[in-house]
């Protein structure tokens, strides 16, 4: 376990450069939130963006050739890939608890109402969304590289457009089980955390066979 944490600490000085770009990735989705006047939306950019970020990691090991580092360190492959994970799902959680912050004081003071209820809601998309953007992207990195595995960016681009398409529907006119779930705050948020455990093990699974697969 303590392998798997030295793996995060190292993640998280490899993207110090980088702070900038992602202090203007978790502010940047605000001004999306003010411009529509929704909590969710907001959200959805938010997690998109951070999302977005997730290469970083990739293209320093790769321009710097650590790979070879990892190689010679007392650290298994799957340590690596599961520390990787843990980074990433750190910096969504802090996306995510920055939005749920800042965008409803933000929304209140332009005179929206925003409920207990529309914060559960936004927080369990917010989970949901970040997974499934990086659930795809994380093995793209680990088989194709920082360069070739960007193609995996329009997933959560796709997603991203098709979440918005259900943002501008009407809950109270839909009986769907999408809008029946949504009504319910905590079950969304519950049945988010239960998708997103799966869908990671799942990814960290299908990463640690390719990462074993190749030479470090």
């Amino acid at each position: 376990m303590s392998n798997i944490w030295k793996s995060v600490k190292l993640d998280f000085s490899l993207v110090e450069p980088y702070t900038k770009t992602i202090l203007f990735a978790l502010v940047l989705p605000s001004v999306f939130a003010a411009i529509n006047r929704s909590l969710l939306t907001g959200i959805s950019f938010a997690m998109c963006f951070m999302a977005m970020t997730t290469g970083y990691t990739f293209s320093v090991t790769e321009r710097n050739s650590m790979e070879r580092l990892y190689g010679i360190l007392p650290v298994r492959k799957s340590e690596i890939v599961i520390g990787r994970y843990i980074f990433i799902i750190i910096m969504g959680l802090i996306a995510l608890l920055f939005s749920l912050i800042a965008h409803p004081i933000l929304l209140v003071v332009l005179g929206e109402t925003i409920r207990l209820s529309d914060i559960g809601n936004a927080a369990a998309m917010g989970i949901f969304l970040f997974a499934l953007y990086t659930v795809f992207l994380l093995p793209g990195y680990y088989k194709l590289g920082s360069i070739k595995g960007r193609m995996f960016l329009y997933i959560p681009a796709a997603c991203f457009l098709a979440t918005l398409s259900f943002i501008t529907m009407d809950p109270a006119k839909n009986s769907t089980l999408f809008f029946t779930v949504i009504r319910f705050p905590a079950i969304s948020v519950i049945l988010a955390i239960a998708a997103a455990a799966a869908m990671y093990i799942l990814s960290i699974l299908v990463s640690v066979k390719i990462v074993q697969n190749k030479e470090m």
